[in-house]
C-alpha cells in the first residue's frame, strides 16, 4: 500500500502533516520537515501495532510526498 503525506502551513506559522490513507494519522511540528517526520513515525507507530493485533496483512510499504509539497 502507498502512504501520501500531505501537509499544509497553518495561520499560526506551525506545520500540519497528515498521512490521508491513514484516519487520525495527523501531526504538527515547528517546520514542514519536523512535521513530516512525526507523521511518518506516527504512520510507522501504527501501521506496526496494526500487524500485532492482527489487524492487518504484512505488505510493502511507501510512503511519498506529492510533487506540490
Amino acid at each position: 500500500m502507498n502512504y501520501t503525506i500531505e501537509c499544509e502551513q497553518e495561520v499560526d506559522g506551525r506545520w500540519l502533516a497528515e498521512v490521508i490513507e491513514l484516519p487520525g494519522v495527523l501531526t504538527y511540528g515547528a517546520t514542514k520537515n519536523e512535521a513530516i517526520v512525526k507523521a511518518e513515525t506516527l504512520a510507522l507507530r501504527v501501521i506496526a501495532e496494526r500487524l500485532e493485533q492482527g489487524e492487518a496483512n504484512p505488505t510493502s510499504i511507501h510512503i511519498a510526498l506529492p510533487a506540490a509539497a
